[in-house]
């Protein structure tokens, strides 16, 4: 997100003017997350309000601990936020308790135990998704089909039940439900032999990405157009990191159409458009300076296809974004905008 004034991290004037860029995207989060409801159902507001919850519940603990101030730091909605991208990135039937851990190690290792907002390394939001993907990966990777293309929406009660129980419904089975996601299946597809126009006879597709997938990346395109024009962030790390991902599965896809999909197909199937816009963006662990946000965002992108290209898991949001928080301060010191005045050493 774009800074609001020169001091340290989170580069925000003061304690109301974190609370209002929380706010506005909390709001730029909206449309998205409607979204996801209409087309994954109820599973995504009960997601939501566990992570909220742990994390409001989490951050004041330590806080207490801590011997600081609780209600100030929890009016900042930092906490919120974080819980709000992590809910978006699960499954809609997690079971409640891994949303539980995963928000809790998200509040309590990566944001508090560095120091709180303006001092946490890593994005918390998406070390908290690491964290579950990595030690769950059946139910991290169970997702619902949309509603679209199932033809069914799981009920309130039934949502609440599989989600508390672990179970699905009496009488049904989990291959019943729950469906690979539109990169999972383009992976494994593609692994199998298979060309890329007989995959996309599935109806799982729709003009460019998964169906139901692609109407959630332009509601979360349009929250992040909105947080642009409200100069919350900066356009830099958007615009490149989905540019070069673009550039690069456009230019895979020229090479090789039968075994490397269109390149929209990469920005409609799965959290590039949250990622560009929502996650990469983050004030405290990304690149700061104009040269280097533009760096940034284009390693992303270029991870983001390589790892779901080459590597082990079908979207790779998360652990690209991870990846450049590390790089995050060395590309800032080698992009550091010249003062003006200031001269070459030349004899250095």
């Amino acid at each position: 997100m774009q800074s609001a004034s020169n001091n340290s991290s989170p580069h925000l004037s003061g304690p109301q003017s974190v609370t209002r860029v929380m706010g506005l995207v909390l709001l730029a989060l909206v449309p998205g997350t409607m979204a996801m409801l209409w087309f994954f159902g109820w599973g995504i507001l009960i997601n939501l309000a566990i992570a909220i919850l742990t994390a409001v519940a989490a951050e004041a603990t330590v806080l207490r601990l801590r011997g600081r101030e609780v209600t100030s730091t929890l009016l900042d909605l930092s906490a919120i936020v974080t819980a709000w991208l992590l809910a978006l990135a699960l499954p809609t039937l997690l079971p409640w308790w891994q949303t539980v851990m995963g928000t809790a190690f998200a509040i309590i290792l990566v944001k508090q135990l560095f120091g709180g907002i303006g001092h946490n390394p890593f994005n918390p939001a998406m070390a908290g998704y690491v964290l579950l993907l990595v030690s769950f990966p059946v139910t991290m990777t169970r997702w619902l089909p949309p509603e679209v293309v199932s033809g069914n929406a799981i009920s309130l009660a039934d949502s609440l039940h599989i989600i508390f129980s672990g179970t699905p419904p009496l009488g049904q089975t989990w291959d019943a439900i729950s469906s690979a996601t539109p990169l999972d299946q383009m992976r494994t597809e593609l692994s199998q032999h298979r060309m890329i126009s007989e995959i996309r006879q599935s109806p799982l597709w729709g003009d460019f990405g998964g169906r139901g997938w692609e109407w959630i990346g332009n509601w979360f395109l349009v929250g992040g157009l909105f947080l642009i024009w409200q100069r919350v962030i900066s356009w830099r790390i958007p615009a490149s990191m989905l540019g070069a991902l673009l550039l690069v599965a456009g230019l895979f896809w020229t090479i090789d159409p039968d075994t490397h999909p269109f390149p929209a197909f990469h920005l409609f199937s799965g959290g590039a458009i949250l990622g560009a816009f929502f996650i990469a963006t983050d004030p405290v662990s990304a690149s700061t300076t104009p040269r280097g946000q533009l760096v940034y965002g284009a390693l992303i992108g270029l991870f983001v296809f390589i790892i779901r290209t080459w590597g082990g898991y079908p979207d790779a949001v998360a652990f690209s974004v991870l990846l450049l928080n590390m790089a995050a301060p060395t590309i800032d010191y080698y992009t550091q905008p010249r003062i003006f005045g200031q001269r070459e050493d030349r004899d250095a």
